[in-house]
């Protein structure tokens, strides 16, 4: 892949930037640090003096790709002497990461002219390349098809829908070479489709480039230079290859590349590969796009431990995010204290995409028993405060609870007053 060309000036780019600071120091805001909920004069004058600004108006909705921000967990990662910090890859405009690649894909394309005016977009994604690429697509007048394995849960398939694309559903359970195969299907539609252009992720050097571009500067810059670990979940590839390219140059080798992987995917353990229910993340094969060079290390995570760090995320640090976000902050968790990281590293995790396309699943309680994994649900599920029959219930673990229900312990103390 063809990255040197622009390290040189990328890094010379960020020496520019600002100092690196001696200790790490986020700010944390709280409820009393924020002004008086008033309409005095003076918050009047501000207010009015901050619409004076000029127009601030994206011309597409393309345009809010990337600059996704940092933020501290705590809870979930309260074991750890590190700080970690997650990258909320949610907030892009598709609500993934490949918002980003895919944008690149279809201007790379364009320019090269394999995609053409009324040209029609086919490809085998887990749901969110797809998202990205039908957005990007929608913009500039191009229909898509995605084909896409039966274990992508309904609700992404109705997202790629809403956004106006067709979509093919194949199984799961099949060798890649499988005529039935999501990889086979959408190569039989490229081909039989009069001007369809397959941008085919898995081996697209504008994937991995596209991160070189803008995730990697995006985390140097906002850590400030600070940070010292990126952890990503391996899919295609693309993420972490261009990612942790950008991050080794720049930091001249200091930043660590750990990958997360799902327990039966190629990469953590070529000898041992199986279905495994963790969506968007791990392979059967080795991807073109995927530089193997690029982690130092890969760290396995089974589909339990990523749903109960998916659960925890939404419940503990109000991150509502998919199984591959819960698997990577497994593994980053895993890794900092299994490497007893100290408390001046800053550990960088990239959350892929939100939960809102994983609720009939990883937070649906009945799925979640159905499929094996009633431990996670009971280890993330309070207490209820209100009982099947309607009534109030406080817990033993709720200041002042006894673990009855308000009205009987209403009836017995009316009964020993007596």
């Amino acid at each position: 892949m063809k990255y040197q060309a622009m390290s040189a000036k990328r890094i010379a780019e960020n020496e520019t930037m600002m100092t690196i600071p001696a200790t790490i120091d986020f700010t944390i805001h709280s409820v009393a640090d924020e002004p008086a909920d008033d309409f005095s004069d003076a918050s009047v004058s501000a207010a009015h003096s901050a619409d004076t600004r000029s127009a601030d108006i994206a011309s597409s909705v393309t345009e809010l790709i990337g600059d996704t921000p940092l933020v501290r967990l705590n809870r979930v990662a309260s074991d750890v002497d590190a700080t970690i910090a997650v990258k909320v890859e949610y907030l892009n405009p598709g609500g993934s990461s490949k918002d980003r690649i895919a944008q690149r894909i279809i201007e790379a394309a364009e320019r090269s002219g394999q995609l053409k005016p009324g040209g029609v977009i086919v490809e085998p994604t887990s749901g969110n390349t797809g998202v990205g690429l039908a957005l990007v697509a929608q913009q500039r007048g191009y229909r898509t098809i995605f084909v896409l394995p039966d274990k992508v849960s309904e609700s992404k398939r109705a997202v790629l829908r809403a956004y106006g694309a067709e979509v093919v559903v194949t199984p799961t359970n099949v060798e890649p070479q499988d005529p039935r195969s999501y990889y086979q299907v959408s190569d039989r539609l490229a081909r039989t489709i009069p001007g369809a252009f397959k941008p085919n992720q898995y081996s697209n050097e504008n994937g991995p480039l596209s991160h070189y571009e803008t995730t990697g500067p995006e985390i140097w810059r906002d850590s400030e230079h600070r940070v010292t670990h990126f952890v990503a979940g391996i899919g295609t590839g693309g993420t972490i290859s261009g990612t942790g390219r950008y991050l080794t140059e720049v930091s001249d080798g200091a930043v660590t590349v750990v990958g997360a992987d799902p327990e039966g995917s190629i990469y953590s353990d070529p000898a041992n590969v199986h279905v495994y229910d963790i969506e968007g993340v791990g392979e059967d094969f080795y991807p073109k796009a995927f530089d193997q060079s690029i982690p130092d290390s890969i760290v396995q995570i089974s589909d339990e431990q990523a749903f109960l760090m998916t659960r925890r995320l939404a419940r503990e640090e109000g991150l509502l995010v998919g199984g591959s976000s819960g698997m990577a902050v497994a593994a980053a968790v895993q890794y900092a204290r299994d490497h007893h990281l100290a408390a001046d590293d800053l550990v960088v995790v990239l959350l892929p995409d939100s939960g809102r396309g994983y609720l009939d699943k990883i937070f649906d309680d009945e799925w979640m028993r159905a499929h094996g994994y009633a431990d996670v649900v009971e280890a993330t599920t309070p207490e209820p405060l209100v009982g099947a029959d309607g009534e109030v219930r406080v817990p033993a673990n709720v200041i002042g609870g006894t673990g009855t229900d308000v009205a009987s312990d209403a009836k017995e103390a009316s009964s020993v007053t007596a």
